[in-house]
Parts: structure tokens; sequence; C-alpha cells
């Protein structure tokens, strides 16, 4: 019975990962939101090659998993910066070009600031190799929920709806990244493998879950994107315009001191 549940759950994701990625190519979400939509072709593509890895290489399944972990944390990182560079799209033509490198780094450094936090207790006797992608996994989890509060939080400010895509897919990262993280924390305290079992189960039909929500969103029409208040946008323009003083301060501060006395 198991066996048979498993073998459903990977088959239904793995056709709600066609059809999101089918609508993705359909509506033409692929041209504004294109690391996105890379992010769920890789989906596809793994889990494909991970049924073949496991069938005829099982020895090589482990760093296989490890390998497509980075390659999905990098892509992580990149969805995050693209749906927060992605929301200040009515604005974009009036920002400098350095506002995406300031949210990269800003969000690399909120990935590097829960990094220590993003360890569960239990999981300090695993192998190292192990114990790197458990704190990967979390870090990444924490790191997608954060940024959804941030978006759901602020959206009245940044113009945004649950109509928008952006919030769409955050919301659909953030659901299946808090079951996750709750499975990962209940996994601590059992003991039978059956456990186990049924709730990395329930973990699979949550990301199932997500990828119906994206799906069934993204079928539909996208609102129409709402423009940024005047308070909204003078003080966007004001940060962005602190932040690149700030920058060009500090490359005539390094140019200087790079310059020997008397020149």
């Amino acid at each position: 019975m198991s066996l048979s549940l498993d073998n459903a759950l990977w088959l239904a994701s793995f056709l709600a990962e066609a059809a999101v990625v089918g609508l993705l190519v359909y509506r033409h979400v692929w041209r504004t939101l294109p690391v996105f939509t890379l992010y769920c072709a890789w989906f596809l593509l793994v889990d494909a090659a991970a049924v073949l890895v496991m069938r005829s290489f099982p020895n090589s399944y482990f760093r296989f998993y490890l390998t497509v972990t980075v390659v999905y944390s990098v892509l992580e990182f990149a969805v995050l910066v693209e749906l927060a560079w992605s929301v200040l799209r009515p604005l974009r033509n009036s920002l400098p070009r350095s506002t995406v490198l300031i949210i990269g780094a800003f969000i690399l450094g909120l990935g590097a600031a829960i990094w220590p936090f993003a360890t569960i207790p239990g999981f300090g006797d695993l192998p190292p190799e192990w114990h790197l992608l458990m704190h990967l996994q979390q870090d990444t989890s924490l790191l997608r929920i954060l940024i959804f509060l941030l978006l759901a939080g602020c959206s009245q400010l940044l113009s945004i709806s649950w109509r928008d895509r952006e919030l769409q897919v955050a919301t659909g990262l953030g659901f299946y990244s808090l079951v996750g993280l709750a499975v990962a924390v209940i996994h601590t305290h059992q003991t039978k493998n059956s456990q186990y079992m049924h709730l990395d189960q329930l973990e699979v039909a949550s990301y199932i879950g997500s990828l119906l929500y994206w799906a069934v969103s993204i079928a539909q029409k996208e609102a129409e994107r709402r423009e940024f208040t005047p308070q909204m946008q003078n003080l966007l323009l004001a940060m962005a315009g602190t932040a690149k003083s700030t920058r060009i301060t500090l490359v005539s501060s390094a140019a200087a001191k790079s310059r020997k006395p008397g020149e």
C-alpha cells in the first residue's frame, strides 16, 4: 500500500510540474519570471532523472541528491531575487541597475543571518554530508517563508494582491516550506520508520498542493499591475539613491587608499 501511494504521489507531482511548466510557457509568464520557469523545469527534469538514478545507480543516489539540492538552493536564491525585483516592476526604469544586486545582497545576508538557527535538534549525530544537506534545506525553507511573509505583509505598500504572479509564487513557496519545516521538527520526536514515511508523504502532498495552486493561478489572467503610491515611489527612489551614493563613496574611498602618496 505504501509503495503504491509513493508511486501515486510521484506521478501526481510529475504531472503537476509538467502542467505548471506548460502553463508558464503558454501564458508567457516565462518572459517576466524566467528564473521561476527554469526552477519548475529543473524540478521536472530532476524528478525524471531521480527514478533512473535510483534504479540504475542506487549507490550514487545520495551524491545525486546532494548535488541536486545544492543546485536547487542556488536556483531558489535566484527565484527569490527575481520575485523581489519583479515586485518593483512599475518603478524599475527609474531605479539604478545596481538595485538588483542590492536585493541579492540583502537576501543573501538574510540567509546568512538565519543559517545558525537553521539546525534542528536530533540531526547533530548524522554524518557530515547529511548534516550539511539538512542544514541547507532548512535554511532555504526559512528563507522562503521569510520572503513570503515580507511580500504578504507589505502587499498593500507594494501595491500587489493575491492576483499578482509574484505573490502567487511566494505563497506556493511559503506553503510547502511551512509544511516541510513542521515535518522536520516532528521527525526529531519520532522513533518509528512508518511515522517518518507518512509525514514525508504529507510533505510531498503539500508540494503537490502548491503546484496545483500555481497551475490554477497561472491559468487565470493576471491582474493589471497597480502603480506605487507617490509616497512609496519617493521612498523607494530615495532608498535607491542612498544606496547608490554609498556605493560611489565606498568605491572612491577605496580608490583613494590605493593611490601612492604624491601621485
